[in-house]
C-alpha cells in the first residue's frame, strides 16, 4: 500500500505541492478525528513499514528487545528535532506536552495535521504555539518514523533512551529519503 509520496504510506517524504494538498485535506477533517487502536503490528507493506489493523503506521518489537528499522529512525530523527520543546522520549518539558501521551488519545492523521500546520493553545495564563513543520524535510521527510517512535513509547513498548538494537534499513528507505531530501 502505497498512498502517496511516503515509504509506506501517505505524507511521508513529500514534496512542498503536495504538502500544500494534504494539509487542505486535513484542514477539512473533523474537530474530533479518530483515537489510534491497538498498536499491535499485523503486517508488514513493500516498504518495511509495520502497520497496525486499520493500516496505521505501528512499531514492531521482537523479543529480545530489538526495534524495527522506522522505530529507530523515529528515536533519532525525534531526538534531533523534537527533543528540544517536547523534552526526551516523548515525555514532554515545562514548555511543550510529552507527545508520547498525545498519540494515545490522536491518530495518525490528526497529529500529522498538527505537525503540518502547528498548533495554538491558551490556558493558565499561557500561550503554547506549536510552529507549523510543514517546510521542515527534517521532520516532515521522516514524519511517520517519529510517530512511531512515539507510538511504541505511548505503551512502553521501548524503554527511555537509544534502542539498543534495530533492524537494517529497508531497501526502499535510502531511495525515499534521497527523493525527499532532494525535493524531486
Amino acid at each position: 500500500m502505497n498512498d502517496g509520496p511516503e515509504v509506506g504510506g501517505p505524507r511521508r517524504f513529500a514534496s512542498g505541492a503536495l504538502l500544500a494538498l494534504g494539509l487542505a485535506a486535513i484542514l477539512s477533517l473533523t474537530a474530533h478525528a479518530e483515537a489510534p487502536g491497538n498498536p499491535t503490528a499485523v503486517k508488514q507493506d513493500e516498504d518495511g513499514i509495520w502497520r497496525d489493523k486499520n493500516g496505521d503506521p505501528t512499531f514492531k518489537v521482537d523479543a529480545d528487545g530489538k526495534v524495527g528499522w522506522y522505530t529507530y529512525s523515529g528515536y533519532i530523527r525525534y531526538t534531533s528535532e523534537c527533543l528540544r520543546c517536547h523534552g526526551p522520549d516523548g515525555e514532554g518539558s515545562s514548555y511543550a506536552p510529552a507527545l508520547a501521551n498525545s498519540v494515545k488519545t490522536i491518530g495518525y492523521d490528526e497529529f500529522y495535521g498538527i505537525v503540518v500546520s502547528g498548533k495554538k493553545s491558551l490556558g493558565a495564563g499561557a500561550e503554547l504555539v506549536m510552529p507549523a513543520l510543514y517546510n521542515d524535510k527534517n521532520v516532515m521527510c521522516y514524519f511517520t518514523d517519529i510517530y512511531i517512535y512515539l507510538r511504541a513509547r505511548s505503551v512502553n513498548a521501548i524503554p527511555r533512551g537509544r534502542p539498543a538494537e534495530h533492524a537494517p534499513p529497508p531497501a526502499a528507505f535510502e531511495k525515499n529519503q534521497d527523493k525527499c531530501m532532494s525535493g524531486s
